[in-house]
């Protein structure tokens, strides 16, 4: 069949699609992805997929796509980060037969995506070459999702490079690469509007999404095809439905699903992290009895455990008591989670904000705090840090005597690479052995 595109391909492909699960790492796995679309969500995208490790590794293809074929699980959009435009082709080829598009992310500022993604270098037109390469190769149409620039113009001009380059379909993430965290602040509706109208590809909104109500408003402001959601979607996968359920019901349909499609202890016991959040900071010992429970079986105890004390708090409740901490609704209910921090703590950056808390624990983080508390002498400050000599190569520590200025690994690469030896005796060389003389591998001095 002649491949669909663009307004086409979202019509009758993606059938018309409004309400969005994005791709979570390690979260928008197939069980998570049925109760999503069992409560109004009208297309999925897999986890993010590290398209050199699919390629290479049967077990992580079998693990994240081919051993999860459902008939419910359609519409799906399988989702890659890559740093290699003919690795991402051969991976999603490998992937093609298993979804409806492939994705191409282009914006994630999460480390798993930084160490294997191309996020919007210098020079942009090198972006749209994999986008170009999979569009002439693949059965199936390719997407792309970014994150916009400070500038919009900026934003824009690089949606419609992509859109040249043979996209059919844009999600636009309204935050820059550096928002994230706690420092992820109010996505840009305003960017989204833009690149909307620059664009006649279909166009999904992502960021700010709490409840229904701001998803129509999305719609409404930016004229976007489809809304996004991650962070909303995981504290209630009821959200795309308009309403704010019980949390262990939630919790209880989700745990029946992973009975019947297995998945990684990790990815249930986060998603019931992210479900049970507000309670969990009112009961903290059960919160640490599910960050140590090593079964299934301990997790469904734990989720039990969590609806028995909620059901009590609610028999001995009074009348017209409210809830507490600000929540608009009682912790046992399904309800958007706000991160901390204001708009100007959003803006500014990642360095200043780190000197600003060194001395001042209650602006630390939570990992920095525990470091604290096991080393009360240690210092946050990036000044006292020491200094390194860079690798030429990678930018890591280079070896003291290294006569390649490169770091372990490098220096081994090159020196095999061009048979040569790194005559200092430094904590890196390639040194000649006899293995090596044997195969001709080491020129001598």
């Amino acid at each position: 069949m002649p491949k669909l595109r663009g307004e086409a391909f979202w019509r009758e492909t993606l059938r018309s699609a409004h309400y969005v699960v994005a791709p979570m790492v390690d979260q928008s796995e197939l069980a998570w992805r049925l109760l999503s679309r069992r409560h109004g969500a009208q297309l999925c995208y897999t986890p993010m997929l590290h398209a050199q490790v699919f390629l290479r590794d049967a077990n992580y293809r079998r693990e994240n796509l081919y051993g999860e074929a459902c008939p419910e699980d359609r519409p799906l959009i399988v989702q890659f980060c890559a740093n290699d435009p003919e690795v991402f082709v051969q991976a999603a080829l490998l992937a093609q037969d298993y979804c409806d598009a492939i994705d191409l992310n282009l914006g994630c500022p999460q480390m798993i995506a930084k160490r294997g993604i191309i996020v919007q270098p210098t020079y942009l037109s090198f972006q749209s070459f994999p986008v170009l390469l999979a569009n002439e190769k693949l059965s199936v149409p390719i997407t792309c999702k970014i994150r916009v620039f400070p500038d919009i113009d900026k934003t824009v001009k690089y949606a419609q490079m992509l859109e040249k380059a043979g996209c059919q379909l844009l999600t636009v993430h309204g935050r820059t690469k550096e928002q994230k965290g706690p420092l992820a602040g109010v996505a840009s509706w305003e960017h989204i509007q833009a690149v909307r109208k620059a664009v006649s590809i279909p166009v999904f909104a992502n960021g700010n999404i709490q409840c229904l109500s701001d998803v129509e408003e999305c719609i409404r402001k930016t004229g976007v095809h489809g809304v996004m959601s991650a962070e909303g979607n995981l504290h209630n996968p009821a959200l795309f439905e308009g309403r704010n359920p019980l949390v262990w019901e939630m919790a209880e349909e989700y745990l029946e699903i992973v009975q019947k499609y297995p998945c990684p202890l990790s990815y249930v016991r986060a998603h019931l992290f992210k479900l049970w959040h507000h309670t969990l900071q009112v009961y903290q010992q059960l919160r640490e009895e599910l960050a140590k429970v090593k079964t299934l079986e301990g997790i469904v105890d734990v989720n039990r455990e969590l609806k028995l004390r909620c059901q009590e708090e609610i028999a001995n409740q009074k009348e017209g008591e409210k809830p507490k901490e600000g929540l608009p609704f009682f912790h046992w209910i399904c309800q958007p989670y706000i991160r901390p921090g204001g708009t100007e703590k959003s803006v500014r950056g990642k360095r200043a904000l780190e000197e600003e808390e060194d001395g001042n624990s209650e602006l630390l983080s939570k990992n920095k705090q525990k470091k604290k508390l096991r080393n009360p002498n240690k210092s946050f400050d990036p000044s006292l840090k020491p200094k390194y000599a860079k690798c030429d190569q990678c930018g890591n520590p280079k070896g003291n005597k290294c006569v390649f200025n490169m770091c372990r690994g490098c220096c081994k690469k090159r020196a095999f690479k061009e048979t040569a030896d790194c005559p200092g005796r430094c904590s890196c060389p390639y040194r000649p052995n006899m293995k090596n003389l044997f195969h001709g591998r080491v020129v001598k001095e």
